[in-house]
């Protein structure tokens, strides 16, 4: 195995891409439309990636997993430097916070928030990696 990259499934991608794209810096390195709207794409920041695909576009492509519950996901994205998380709650300051900046009990420094989406996304950095 060479990486996992999680697929998001979503009503509407472009509610999405702000906060990945000009809050978080990250670049869209393919992107697929669904009739006049996006219906996937895959956002890179350096190594990571995330996908997101809209549900049409998962009926129209493997209908067998359209009854099968694709949504509310949970993020979990680590970060190198207590500076980099420091500038995402910088650009992350108005967003939908489920709990308030925390050190946690196993070491990380963590934010957690809901991207527009809905979906849960945690950024950790962890003291010493």
């Amino acid at each position: 195995m060479q990486s996992l990259t999680p697929n998001v499934i979503v009503e509407a991608i472009e509610p999405v891409l702000p906060f990945w794209v000009d809050r978080l810096g990250f670049a869209v390195t393919d992107k697929v439309n669904e009739g006049n709207r996006l219906g996937f794409v895959i956002l890179t920041h350096g190594p990571v990636e995330v996908m997101y695909q809209t549900l049409e576009s998962v009926r129209n492509d493997v209908p067998e997993l359209v009854d099968i519950p694709l949504r509310g996901n949970a993020l979990f994205v680590k970060v190198a430097t207590l500076e980099e998380l420091d500038a995402i709650d910088k650009a992350l300051s108005d967003a939908v916070r489920i709990i308030p900046r925390r050190k946690t009990f196993y070491g990380a420094d963590e934010i957690i928030v809901r991207e527009p989406a809905g979906n849960v996304v945690t950024f950790a950095h962890f003291a010493g990696s």
